[in-house]
Parts: C-alpha cells; structure tokens; sequence
C-alpha cells in the first residue's frame, strides 16, 4: 500500500528533511496524512489590483515587473517587488528576506496572499505566503495562495510551508491512484449514515486543502470520531479479554472472615466516610468474582483512598493470598510502606493506630535502594518476598528477579495506565491478580470513562470530616515583602514548616538543566537575602534517590524549615507539620497541577494556606487563578482545566504522553458520547475480525500504548 511507504522514499526531499520528519514520529507516509493542521488562513480571495482595499486579506496573480533591494531609515533590509495584473500595479514588501532575490526575478508569475496595508502614504502588499506560477497555466493547483491552506506545527526546523507542500503531493497522488492506493473506509455504512459523517478519504482530503471552513470542521469531526471510536473499542476488546479470564480462586468472605473484616475496619481511629464505605463495598464484590477485579479508585488528596486500599490488602491477606502495593518513586512508596506498617501492626505495643487483632498481614518494602525488609515493628529475620503478606515497592516488583507464587491482588498507585507490558509480566510469572489502580489526580468523570473505558471507575468524592479546607489567596506583587514576613512570624510563632515552589519551565533536557540552574539560583537567594534565619533544603528532579531521600527525611524530621523545590513534590509527600505552601510562576501550571501542589499541605489538625505568586498581569492569567483560590474540589478544578487547557494539563507534563490524541478533543463530550454509543452498536452486531482496517487501527493504537508502558 502507497501509505506504508517509508518516509525515506518521499520525493524530492533532501536527507536532512527526512531526518528531521523521522524525528518528529512521521516514519511513512500514513504517518504524513496524520500530521493534522491546528489552524487555517483564508487566502481564498482572488483580487484584481485595482480593486485592494487597505486592511484586506486577499491573493494577487500578476507578473513581477522589478526587483529591488533597499534599506529603510529605521535599517530594515527591503525587498521591494512590483507585481502587475491587467487592473493595475502594487509594491510587495518582505524585511529581511534576502534570499527571495535569488528566487524570484522579473518576468516571473507570481501568486501572493497577504494583507493590503499602508507603506508610508502609498498603498502595498504584506504577504505572508507565495509561489512562482507557471507561465502557461495561471490556473494551476494552488498550495501556498488563493485558497485555505493548512498551518502546521513547527518542530525540528520543519516549516509548515514545508510540511504543507509535502501533505499536498501525497494527496495529489492518492486522487490519481484513488482505486489502489486509497484510504479504505474502517466503519461501517450504518454507523457513517447514523452520525452524519463524511467519508474517511473525503475527510483526510479536506482537512488538510478544504474547499470550505465547514468542510474543516466536519472532517475534523469525522477524524476525531475516528479516534475516540478506536479508543473506546480497544478498551472494550480489553474489558471483554478481562471478564474472560480467570483467578485462581475468588476471594471467600466467610463470617469468619467477614468479623474479622468488620473488626478491622471498626479498630480503625477513624471512622469511614460513606464514600468510601461504598467504595470498599464495589472492591468487595470485585474480589468475589472469579473472573479478576480491573478498577480505577480515583479521589482527591486526602480522601481515604490508602485506607480503602488497605482494606483490599486486608481481605487478601484473610483469603492466604499476598498483595503487591506499588508507587512510581521511593518516596511514595516509603510513604506507604509507613501507612501500612502502622495500619498492620504484629501488635498493639507502642501503636497507637489500631487497637491488637490477632490475625495481621506483615508488612515488606523492597525499592531499587532497598531490598526486602521488614514492617518497624517486626524483627529484621524475613527476608525473601514469600515471608511476606504485603509487599511495598515501586514498579521494580515486577520486573526484579522477585519469585511471587501467592499474589492476588496488585495496587497500582498514581501511574494512570497499567499496561499491556505490566500485565504480561505479571503473567510470565504465573499471576493473574485482582488489580486496583489509584491516582489522586482529579480527572473528569468524562475523561475517565474515555481513557480507562477498560477499567471499572470508583470515586471517593467525600472528604473526611472536620478536615480543614486549605485558605488559597493569589498574592499581588506589591505584596510579596510582607508575604515573606508573615511566613517568618508563622515559623516562629508555630513551628511549622514551608514548601516553596519553583516552576519547571519545559520536560526536555536542555530546559531542565535551566529550570535546576533557575532553582538554584533562587534556593540561594532565599536562603541568603530572606529566610537567612532559618535552615533550608533544596530539591529537584536530579537530586540523587539517597540524597533525596536524606531532605525528605530531614523535612520530616523537622531539621528543615523550609523546602525550595520544584514540581517533584507534586505527589508522595506527606508532611503534617507543613502547613504553607508558596508557588511561585503560577501561571505555568495547570490548575489541577496546583490542585496536586496545595495537597502537599492541610495533612495536620492545624489551619493551612497556599500563596500563589505571578507575575503576569494578563487578565485572563489573573482570573484562571482567582477561580483556582475559589475552588478547593479537585474534581470540579479538573472540570475547568479540561474547558481552559486541555487535558494534558490535567496530567501533567510527564503523564500526558498516553493521551497523544491527534485530533480529537476530551472536552468534545457529545462527540465522546456519540462514539461511545457507535462502539456499542458496533459490538452488538459486528466481529472485528471482519473490519481488517478497524483491526490495523487497533494494532496501531495498541503498538502506542505499549511503547508507551
């Protein structure tokens, strides 16, 4: 097929373009046709020269009459070229363009889209895209001029006139080998019909060169529906795989069992909120399945989410089965290797979490810094991972040289997609566990569904009561001095500790090391210039794992009153004695990225404050972030994240890789509804196996997802 041809063979193309495509993921020339526009600029208007008016944005056919070179008195290099049509002259003006002197000499025909403006008293065109025309065909196809044309992301040195010219010649190819080479349909009739959809080669074509703005958008539609229908189906296909397969044993919930199930959680010092007495309930009949639990417990910081998954650990361990409790750091996963050592007790000696049960799981941690050990209150004899009920670590459990001959349950904390890889290394050793997913991210209910549409969703949407709510103020600039002062006094005064954050500018290497040298440098000034009384710790991304470890503990540890970082707090810390937190550059972060950034504090019984510091004054900045002050509920901030700045800035920048939709959108809810519905259908009625093209679209989504684990 012409689309599977390697990029290497596009035609007249140089090497240094064809690495430059490579390197950007265009690999073949599907890859091309899938590089969408993110824009369009009108230059439909075909205008004779007599008839331009100033401010209008048009194209000019003519011949060019003269070119010159010149400077103007402000030193701008001119180049000046007068084109004539049979209605009149005009002078085209392009600065600091010298190299169009060696392109275009007089006699040419010439095709010019622009904005007709003043020059000094006299009427001239600014263009802003042209090219040479043939002089037999005036008439010839268009790429640049007089029409829509398609503007494209700019990566790598590839300029959308580039990309642009190089998208038009495969399409100009696939129209004259339509038969062969075209783009197969991948729905059915019905489904097209039903949704009002154009047909698939229609929508690559005009997407890219559409002969109208409403064309755009329904192939973008079309295109999108595509996407989100290649989601939902393949979470579906997995959904289905799952229920089909089978655990060794469902769990048993005996009275037996279920008393001492009971007496676990009332011992708790604490009592339940009925969020997550009914999350607890939806796990419960999970684990009584024998078919394997798939579930995704979303909940916002601090609502409970490590107690209910304690709970699971707890009916796993009565059933004679062992849990895997995994986090994506070792501070996270120290975190709830804690937790869970103090939830687990041998005994009731010197705990004063749980009052004594005598059946208790125990408790191991095993990172890539420490190997298997034992819970704090147990002496240090276990040490291979069968001696142990509950295995605390990061994703290492699973790839380490870790013999697992009892495992029910997996926990997955804050890694939203637990893929395919994970899976089939669970199952190379003979595991096919109950699986419980977690994140403290707040995601729209929508997205989730989408995203994860091959997981059961759980949300914790009550916090525990009598929490203190988090006071947030965005803190003007004439006021940063006295903020600094109030901060002194409330160290002082209350002996509590500080986290301030420095935003990362961009996740490349090059800007990391800038944003380090930025945090630094500000760590310096802080602990020279304002804080000079107080002891400070500094931590970023490259921090070494024991150094990291040493300010973490030393935070902890009240040794540190103060810690200058930046977004790698964002998850795992749990401080009590930290009660404010200063985010500086607020505006860089997405607002449930600051949601995360807030919940490193209000952990304690005392009253907590996040300070928000920009310094744009854009009004638009400004109101995002005064709505953020207004909002303590994480799922409704992830709401206006979604409307405001897509949901890579729900994710984050290091989690938003797996949501690399092309074209569609997840704040387009009627359209995720719609082909939400045509999968259902789809199911009803249809096999895959007859669809070979919904088949390679699957594959290719799947082979993503994969490189992506």
């Amino acid at each position: 097929m012409l689309l599977n041809t390697p990029i290497e063979n596009i035609p007249l193309t140089s090497s240094a373009t064809k690495r430059r495509l490579k390197s950007i993921g265009i690999n073949n020339f599907w890859e091309l046709l899938n590089y969408f526009p993110f824009r369009y600029e009108n230059y439909s208007l075909i205008s004779p020269i007599d008839r331009l008016q100033v401010g209008e944005i048009a194209t000019i056919k003519g011949k060019i009459l003269k070119v010159s070179n010149a400077f103007t008195k402000k030193g701008f290099n001119l180049q000046k070229i007068s084109i004539s049509d049979s209605s009149g002259k005009i002078d085209v003006n392009w600065f600091n363009q010298s190299y169009l002197l060696r392109i275009l000499r007089e006699g040419m025909s010439l095709s010019v889209a622009g904005e007709v403006k003043f020059f000094g008293n006299t009427k001239s065109f600014e263009p802003r895209e042209y090219e040479i025309l043939s002089d037999e065909n005036l008439n010839q196809q268009f790429i640049h001029t007089a029409r829509i044309i398609p503007v494209y992301s700019e990566k790598n040195g590839l300029s959308s006139r580039l990309l642009r010219e190089k998208i038009f010649r495969l399409i100009m190819h696939l129209n004259v080998s339509r038969t062969q080479d075209s783009i197969p349909e991948i729905l059915p009739p019905e489904i097209i019909s039903f949704n009002n959809l154009p047909k698939e080669i229609d929508a690559y074509k005009q997407i890219h060169f559409p002969t109208n703005l409403e064309n755009a958008r329904k192939s973008r539609e079309r295109l999108a529906f595509d996407e989100l229908f290649t989601i939902q189906l393949s979470a579906q296909i997995v959904r289905k795989e799952w229920e089909n397969e089978h655990v060794g044993n469902a769990f048993v919930v005996d009275k037996e069992k279920y008393d001492l199930f009971q007496r676990f959680i009332s011992n708790l010092p604490f009592k339940l909120t009925s969020a997550q007495k009914r999350v607890v309930n939806e796990i419960l009949l999970d684990l009584k399945q024998s078919k394997p639990m798939n579930r995704f417990l979303e909940g916002d910081v601090g609502s409970g989410k490590t107690v209910v998954a304690a709970i699971a650990c707890y009916l796993t361990y009565l059933n004679g089965y062992q849990s895997l409790f995994m986090a994506p750091t070792e501070i996270l996963a120290n975190q709830h290797f804690q937790t869970l050592s103090s939830l687990f007790p041998t005994s009731g000696v010197g705990n004063t979490v749980l009052k004594p049960i005598e059946t208790l799981p125990s408790v191991g941690l095993q990172t890539g810094s420490k190997k298997i050990g034992t819970s704090m209150q147990r002496p240090l004899q276990k040490r291979t991972s069968d001696d142990f009920d509950i295995i605390v670590g990061t994703h290492a459990l699973i790839t380490k040289k870790l013999k697992f001959d009892r495992v029910g349950l997996v926990i997955v904390d804050e890694q939203h997609r637990f893929g395919v890889v994970q899976r089939a290394q669970l199952k190379e050793k003979g595991i096919n566990p109950h699986l419980l997913t977690m994140t403290a991210t707040p995601i729209p209910r929508t997205v989730a569904l989408t995203i994860f549409g091959e997981l059961d969703l759980s949300v914790i949407d009550e916090m525990p009561k009598g929490r203190l709510q988090v006071k947030t103020f965005l803190v003007p600039k004439e006021k940063r001095k006295s903020g600094y002062e109030w901060i002194k006094k409330k160290i002082k005064e209350e002996k509590i500790q500080v986290f301030i954050i420095c935003p990362l500018i961009e996740e490349s290497e090059v800007e990391t090391m800038k944003t380090i040298k930025a945090v630094t440098k500000e760590f310096e000034r802080l602990k020279k210039d304002i804080f000079s009384e107080f002891k400070l710790g500094l931590l970023h991304g490259k921090v070494k794992t024991k150094e990291k470890e040493k300010i973490m503990q030393d935070f902890k540890d009240k040794k540190l009153d103060i810690l200058v970082a930046t977004s790698v707090v964002e998850v795992g810390i749990d401080i009590a004695n930290a009660t404010i937190i200063m985010i500086e550059g607020a505006e860089r972060f997405g607002l449930a990225q600051l949601h995360q950034l807030r919940g490193r504090v209000g952990r304690g019984d005392k009253q907590s404050y996040c300070l928000l510091y920009t310094e744009n004054a854009n009004e638009k900045i400004t109101e995002r972030l005064q709505l953020f002050t207004r909002t303590q509920n994480g799922m409704q901030v992830a709401e206006h994240d979604l409307k405001l700045r897509g949901p890579g800035e729900i994710f984050g920048a290091r989690q938003h890789g797996y949501l690399d939709l092309k074209v569609a959108s997840l704040s387009d809810f009627e359209l995720i509804d719609k082909s939400k519905k045509a999968v259902n259908y789809f199911f009803s009625k249809y096999s895959v196996s007859n669809f070979p093209e919904i088949n390679n679209r699957l594959e290719e989504y799947k082979t993503k997802q994969i490189s992506r684990d």
